[in-house]
């Protein structure tokens, strides 16, 4: 081979080579599900490397004040150093939150005042009791009831590990309360069903967790409805998360909160009593007024607004962010379906 045709042949590899590389980063800087893919790829790859980093407590995709998928970066404070400006031609943005953990109600929370007309989540409730009121397993301060879940022919009530399996510290066929033990439930007079199944969670920053979530058999003491001042019934058939999806919940801190969904694919640490776990593959939801979520919160159920569509569990918090597993990937792991309207 002449040198000039070695020339000419080794320029044109170069150019087929970046415009392969250009047309890569001008696709992740679309919307099309492509240009998602891009991104989730570079994110994923360079994640454990920025989490790596002091102070960077997770990592999601999002996008930034000019409408481009970017990767987020979130940090426990400002200043944080080694973060890079753009992975692999994607923009990075830092976002400051402060830690995230596991949201069971703290022994002394701020709480919410309720007028006298109004519906507390905190109380006890008639059997068959509402979704979205307070619940938990004996050994914690209280959580929220997600929703009601049928499996072969029984309903469950769905809630977090943390609610109902105490970080994994619980035994099948356990009571769960409600409402939960720090808003007056007593073991056994206020049990309302046994612990049924749960995910494990692993306390490790190098085993991925996916999910947070346990079901307790419940026949006929649970509904499948919020109370009145809430969403009312979820629809049984579930939907995927989107960037910009608007969402609700019912709590038994907030009651009724709105919120959109501000990133998707967050992977990091979220802090237990127990220790940190990693996660992976969670939602992250920022309220349209306020914080979408308190302490308290945990095991409710994210439901599209207004459709109803259920599409989290939330789990954990910090700062504006709430973090939530994929519902899907919940119910896989206890083959069950939404009790919901059709």
């Amino acid at each position: 081979m002449s040198r000039r045709i070695f020339c000419t042949v080794l320029l044109t590899a170069v150019v087929i080579f970046g415009l392969v590389a250009v047309s890569g980063i001008l696709l992740a800087q679309g919307h099309s599900p492509d240009a998602f893919e891009q991104v989730r790829q570079i994110q994923e790859r360079h994640a454990n490397g920025l989490l790596a980093i002091e102070g960077v407590e997770g990592t999601a995709i999002g996008y930034n004040e000019n409408g481009r998928l970017t990767v987020k970066v979130f940090t426990a404070g400002p200043g944080v150093a080694g973060i890079p400006k753009s992975l692999d031609g994607v923009p990075v943005k830092v976002v400051v939150t402060g830690k995230f953990y596991a949201q069971p109600m703290p022994d002394t929370p701020p709480g919410l005042e309720k007028k006298d007309d109004e519906i507390d989540p905190t109380a006890r409730f008639d059997r068959p009791v509402p979704i979205g009121v307070s619940t938990g397993h004996p050994l914690i301060t209280a959580g929220t009831i997600g929703c009601r879940v049928k499996k072969d022919g029984n309903v469950y009530a769905l809630s977090n590990n943390h609610v109902y399996a105490a970080e994994n510290q619980a035994k099948i066929g356990d009571n769960v309360l409600q409402p939960g033990r720090a808003d007056g439930g007593v073991n056994p007079a206020d049990a309302i069903g046994t612990l049924a199944d749960y995910e494990p969670i692993v306390f490790s920053l190098t085993a991925n967790n996916e999910i947070d979530a346990a079901i307790a058999l419940c026949e006929g003491t649970v509904d499948n409805a919020t109370p009145s001042d809430g969403y009312g019934t979820a629809k049984s058939t579930i939907t995927t998360a989107a960037l910009g999806q608007a969402v609700q919940k019912y709590g038994r801190t907030t009651g009724l909160t709105r919120g959109t969904i501000s990133e998707i694919n967050f992977i990091g640490n979220i802090g237990y009593s127990t220790g940190t776990a990693r996660f992976v593959g969670q939602l992250v939801v920022v309220g349209t007024k306020g914080r979408f979520s308190r302490g308290g919160d945990s095991g409710s159920l994210i439901v599209t607004d207004p459709d109803k569509e259920p599409v989290g569990l939330l789990f954990a918090g910090g700062g504006s962010r709430t973090i939530a597993n994929t519902i899907g990937k919940v119910l896989d792991a206890f083959d069950a379906s939404i009790d919901g309207e059709e």
